[in-house]
């Protein structure tokens, strides 16, 4: 018969490996990225502006699921560093926009091996790593439809 605590048992947690794996993926990138001299959450902040170029901070925001709060301090850094500028959007204060810097762009030639690197670093053969993004993305589109 189970025990009526098992449910509090960690190696029973769906939570408890994606924590620990997250800490552990963000240690990996940790050496790739002090090359570059970015921390994880710039980086990630750094990927939307190279694609992007040009983003709300709120549009920003929901993409990499970070608060205002999180991606404030990250997009002030990012800023004084020189990547990106900030401002209020012209017909509408509220709204503040984001853009990538002649640098910003620059520095994704310096972090375009970072995924390789990851890949080698990681050890997932491709068919797995794809398995893995598909239902990573398939618990977040889950966990994001019951807000």
């Amino acid at each position: 018969m189970a025990d009526k605590y098992d449910g509090l048992k960690l190696e029973n947690q769906i939570c408890f490996p994606l924590y620990a794996c997250s800490r552990e993926i963000i240690k990996k990138y940790k050496p790739f990225l002090d090359e570059i001299g970015l921390t994880y959450t710039q980086y990630i902040t750094m990927m939307v502006m190279w694609e992007h170029e040009k983003i709300s901070a709120k549009d920003m925001g929901k993409l990499l699921y970070l608060d205002s709060g999180t991606l404030t301090p990250v997009l002030k850094k990012l800023e004084k560093d020189g990547y990106v500028k900030r401002k209020r959007n012209r017909s509408d204060e509220r709204i503040l926009e984001v853009e990538i810097t002649e640098k910003g762009r620059l520095l994704k030639e310096d972090a375009v091996s970072i995924p390789e690197k990851m890949s080698c670093a990681i050890g997932l053969s491709e068919a797995e790593a794809v398995n893995l993004y598909i239902a990573l993305h398939r618990f977040l589109d889950l966990l994001s439809e019951r807000k």
